[in-house]
């Protein structure tokens, strides 16, 4: 979504970099530069003027005059403030001492709600909550039917004693849902209330009467985050109107400008809680606003991305795994690399990963036309191999290149570059277990013999060149052999002979250390 904005940063960024210090005109430019780029993204103009302000009075001040690298440090400016208008800290959800905790989410019909509802279920059950949804939106046809799907699709309760369709009292099952939660052990309820397609008193009154109705611990303004400038008007008509704690923004996968999401949290004063980019139930998580700038500044979200393994790797398997690979290349086969590749895709979108790696922003166009069918077609050849040929590649022949192609619908060709590109996976990774670092680099100190520390330990070996010349090298060897002889009888490299104690000097090198 933020796709314009982060080009427009990073042309530029560009422009400052090489510069060893940065005049008025300067740090001018790049802040009109900046101005542009964010109003192009649709950014509310009160949000553009005060970024634009807090950055210009930070970069002419010392803060950047002093600093090594000026480009780097107004980079950095840019990400602090970035960081401030989408909130600040990140903001956690408020649960109630005495459960269950109520959390109404409230905003226009077609924002997402009820398929928010169940995204952000099974994201609290994932953290070991018992959710419950209730449906109180009973206008829109077939409302409290979709809930109900979505709720077994993400596999927690549901709560609907109203068929809807314009039939039932929203505010009284509300009130009920509350108690049925607290009987039947539900430590969670959220509630799904009803949209309009604008504002409009009714809706925002019926809103008012079901948080009077429940108490909730949480209200949740949902956003469409494609819906440009009208955002932060429905956002402020409903901070007025209603009230709410949070703003969660849906359609975040989106290809609009989405400018007016990043202006919510600033116009409203109430922080982003969630973000919702993808249609799958998966495709949820906390907002963390110096996440969500680092993406937009292009320099990836790595810790996003190691929360996602951590959920989708276990220790054991991945310790087993790097067991595998440090006795050799040929104990990892066409069945480890398999459930490998099984595990990433359990993680999302290879698009969507790739993005989260810093400097990926320069392959976007890459990124974008990968075709994550490719993982179904690589997992089809493997399936389509008899065991012997997964635990040893090596004896595929063009016979059985040919009966595993038509088994997997495929060339032949692919079935031979896999099985090339799967022998330089293991390769490499063999290495990186082993301490040999990535192709082209050295080893990692104290983790094995990579090249780079084989050849430190060849250089060290050779010592000293010998002389060209007969006779001088006929000198340096008796010397040399002088040398052994004499240090023969001491481990410590004395004369033979012994040696008095009290006669044994320190090198001049080291009294200094003896005081």
């Amino acid at each position: 979504m933020f796709d314009t904005l982060s080009d427009r940063l990073a042309s530029t960024f560009k422009n400052l970099r090489g510069k060893g210090r940065l005049s008025e005109a300067d740090i001018d430019a790049t802040a009109r530069e900046i101005r542009i780029a964010l109003l192009e993204a649709d950014v509310a103009l009160p949000v553009v003027r005060a970024f634009i302000k807090q950055v210009k009075e930070r970069a002419l001040g010392s803060e950047v005059s002093q600093a090594l690298n000026p480009a780097q440090q107004v980079i950095k400016i840019v990400n602090d403030e970035l960081i401030g208008i989408l909130g600040g800290e990140t903001r956690r959800l408020r649960f109630a001492k005495q459960p269950p905790t109520v959390i109404m989410l409230a905003g226009l019909q077609g924002a997402g709600k009820t398929t928010l509802a169940g995204k952000l279920g099974r994201w609290l059950k994932s953290q070991g909550h018992a959710p419950l949804l209730v449906a109180c939106d009973l206008q829109r046809p077939n409302a409290v039917n979709q809930l109900q799907v979505v709720s077994e699709r993400a596999g927690v309760a549901f709560y609907g004693p109203e068929p809807g369709n314009g039939v039932g009292d929203p505010v009284q099952v509300a009130k009920d849902s509350v108690e049925y939660a607290r009987t039947k052990q539900y430590d969670v309820v959220i509630v799904d209330t009803a949209g309009r397609l604008g504002i409009d008193a009714e809706m925002m009154q019926q809103a008012a009467d079901i948080r009077d109705a429940v108490g909730p611990d949480e209200v949740l303004f949902v956003v469409d985050a494609m819906i440009g400038q009208d955002a932060v008007n429905t956002a402020e008509a409903f901070r007025d109107g209603v009230g709410f704690d949070g703003v969660v923004l849906s359609k975040l996968d989106g290809d609009a400008r989405g400018g007016a999401a990043l202006s919510v949290a600033h116009v409203t004063g109430k922080q982003i809680m969630f973000a919702s980019n993808g249609e799958k139930l998966d495709d949820f998580d906390a907002f963390h606003p110096d996440r969500m700038a680092s993406r937009i500044l292009g320099m990836g979200d790595m810790l996003s991305l190691i929360e996602k393994a951590e959920q989708t790797f276990s220790q054991q398997e991945a310790e087993k795994m790097a067991a595998k690979l440090a006795k050799g290349p040929k104990e990892f086969t066409l069945d480890d690399f398999l459930a490998q590749m099984e595990q990433v895709r359990k993680m999302g979108s290879i698009s969507k990963l790739l993005g989260m790696l810093p400097g990926m922003a320069q392959m976007k166009d890459q990124i974008n036309n990968l075709d994550e069918r490719e993982v179904d077609r690589t997992a089809a050849i493997i399936k389509s191999m008899t065991p012997a040929e997964r635990q040893d590649p090596t004896i595929i022949n063009g016979s059985r290149r040919a009966r595993i192609a038509r088994g997997s619908g495929v060339d032949v060709s692919m079935v031979k570059n896999l099985v090339e590109r799967f022998f330089d996976a293991r390769k490499m990774m063999s290495r990186m277990a082993q301490g040999g670092g990535l192709p082209g680099m050295p080893g990692i100190p104290g983790m094995g013999g990579g090249p780079g520390r084989k050849k430190k330990q060849i250089k060290q070996a050779k010592g000293k060149r010998k002389s060209g010349n007969p006779m001088k090298r006929k000198a340096e060897e008796e010397a040399a052999a002088a040398r052994r002889e004499a240090a023969a009888g001491s481990a410590f490299g004395l004369p033979q002979g012994g040696q008095d104690p009290q006669n044994f000097e320190l090198p001049d090198e080291f009294k200094k250390f003896m005081g």
